[in-house]
């Protein structure tokens, strides 16, 4: 079925025509259970993509997941980022899970530091939590993929950052922004020194967000030959920056990234859009106006190319949009090149056999170009699927010609 008139620019630039349909003020849904291994409660907050606070049955996934830790302070701009970054294309739709802290020093720093005396770190009991609760919880409860990212902000940083180097197959990506890594002495960059020149990190990937907190003048040369309290941060951070640096042969996948106008606090937001675009720079597809002027040049190939080499990268069966080839399907047809908008269709009946559209715009090429017994069969397919009006007036009108 027909459902819009594609602009040009829409077919270039945003191949996802699927909108969110989430309430504005409904973006997530919090869950509550007890942790055994916590011995407390806690809260989660949850976006489900294309859902409705959870409970819509047209969440089908499978959506990689995002673990976000300081989730009351980062939910609202993580899930604003993915889902503007998957209706343009430049990302599968996700599943968020922002977790909230009780005691946020406890849960994500790792034993004790000389400048904050009285705060005991419980980060590897947490860890745990997330490792054996919360992911089983989420994995049976959600339609996940088994793709998975680990986002942390300051202390979440280094929490981010010691799973990396302590536990590195809990999750796929790792991004820390700003990550609080003196930490303890500095205790997980001398730990990252052994670990990173001996582990093999294939297949990871990490991204590092540094802000600016340097003295007026001093740049990120100068600073690492600074020893005041105030620069301590951001020295432990180029210190492990350095450390992944001399061990490329691990092949982590890494990209750090210096913000000079960003602050502790601001680099957030810009930081996870620049992470998520980096963990997922394969995805976007590219078509050029050559592709589609040229009535010679595969579209179909291009789509079930591009997406095998998404769904190698990212570990599991990603399918091309069934919106986005039909909205190109039905371009196609417009411009009258019949064969590449008839290999579209075709291609999504083959990647979606039970959508009822796939077969509508079939029959919506066929009818273009006369061939009006194919048209029929293919609007009988589509009612056999679901009672479409519209399509039900086409086929009506094409049966009642055909029998004068």
């Amino acid at each position: 079925m027909k459902l819009y008139i594609f602009y040009f620019a829409l077919i270039l630039f945003s191949f996802s025509a699927k909108a969110q349909e989430n309430n504005p003020f409904s973006i997530g849904f919090e869950k509550s259970s007890a942790s055994t291994i916590l011995g407390e409660q806690r809260k989660v907050w949850i976006h489900i993509p294309y859902s409705k606070e959870g409970n819509d049955t047209s969440a089908k996934g499978p959506y990689p997941v995002i673990y976000l830790l300081d989730g009351d302070a980062n939910f609202n701009t993580i899930v604003s980022i993915t889902e503007f970054m998957s209706n343009a294309g430049l990302c599968p739709p996700m599943i968020v899970v922002g977790i909230l802290h009780p005691a946020r020093m406890t849960d994500l720093t790792f034993g004790t530091d000389k400048e904050t005396p009285g705060i005991v770190g419980n980060g590897e009991k947490f860890m745990l939590y997330v490792e054996k609760e919360l992911m089983p919880t989420i994995e049976s409860n959600y339609p996940t993929a088994p793709y998975k990212i680990f986002i942390g902000h300051s202390v979440g940083g280094l929490t981010v950052v010691n799973t990396l180097i302590h536990h590195p197959n809990l999750f796929d990506a790792y991004v820390s922004l700003d990550g609080a890594l003196w930490w303890n002495n500095q205790k997980i960059v001398k730990e990252a020194k052994t670990t990173l020149a001996n582990q093999n990190y294939k297949g990871k990937t990490l991204y590092m967000a540094l802000a600016n907190r340097m003295e007026k003048g001093m740049d990120t040369l100068q600073v690492q030959k600074d020893t005041t309290e105030g620069t301590e941060l951001i020295r432990s951070n180029l210190e492990f920056i350095r450390t992944v640096s001399n061990n490329k042969k691990n092949q982590l996948r890494f990209q750090h990234k210096f913000y000079e106008n960003d602050d502790h606090s601001s680099v957030r937001l810009i930081g996870e859009y620049d992470a998520l675009r980096f963990i997922f720079d394969y995805y976007k597809l590219k078509i050029y106006n050559s592709e589609l002027n040229d009535p010679n040049f595969k579209l179909d190939s291009l789509f079930v190319t591009h997406y095998h080499t998404i769904s190698e990268q990212i570990g599991y069966l990603i399918k091309p949009d069934e919106s986005q080839v039909n909205g190109l399907g039905y371009y196609m047809l417009s411009q009258k090149q019949f064969d590449k908008a008839e290999a579209l269709f075709k291609l999504n009946i083959t990647n979606y056999p039970e959508t009822a559209n796939c077969y509508d715009g079939l029959g919506d090429l066929y009818l273009a170009k006369g061939d009006k017994l194919k048209a029929i069969e293919s609007f009988k397919k589509t009612l056999s699927l679901k009672a479409i009006p519209e399509t039900k007036e086409k086929l009506d009108r094409l049966l009642k010609e055909n029998s004068k």
